[in-house]
C-alpha cells in the first residue's frame, strides 16, 4: 500500500483535510489489538492527530487498509475523538460498530 512511513502519513493527512476541512499534526502511532470473544477482529497501528481549528474535537485516530474484491483499494477511516472515543483503542471499537451497522 505505501512503501515508506511518511507517504502513509501524509495521505492520512490529506484525507483528514479532505474529510474534515482543518489541518492535522501527526503526534504519535498507537499499536491496538482488539478481540471479541476470545478472537482477534482487528490488530494494527492506529496513527494519532492534533486537529488545528477543527470546530468540535482536538484529535483524531486514523488508519488506513485494503478493501474489495481484489483489495486493490485503500480506505481510510478517520475517527474523531468526541465522546464515547477517547483513546486509539476505543476510536478502533467505534469503527468495528460503524461498520457493523452497515453490514
Amino acid at each position: 500500500m505505501f512503501t515508506k512511513k511518511q507517504d502513509y502519513i501524509a495521505a492520512i493527512r490529506l484525507a483528514i483535510t479532505q474529510t474534515h476541512g482543518c489541518e492535522s499534526v501527526h503526534v504519535g502511532t498507537v499499536p491496538v489489538h482488539e478481540t471479541f470473544q476470545g478472537r482477534t477482529v482487528w490488530n494494527g497501528n492506529v496513527e494519532v492527530f492534533s486537529l488545528i481549528n477543527h470546530p468540535k474535537a482536538k484529535r483524531l485516530y486514523a488508519w488506513a487498509h485494503l478493501e474489495g474484491p481484489k483489495e486493490d483499494k485503500t480506505r481510510f477511516v478517520a475517527v474523531l475523538e468526541l465522546p464515547p472515543v477517547t483513546d486509539a483503542k476505543t476510536a478502533v471499537r467505534a469503527s468495528i460498530m460503524a461498520d457493523a451497522k452497515k453490514h
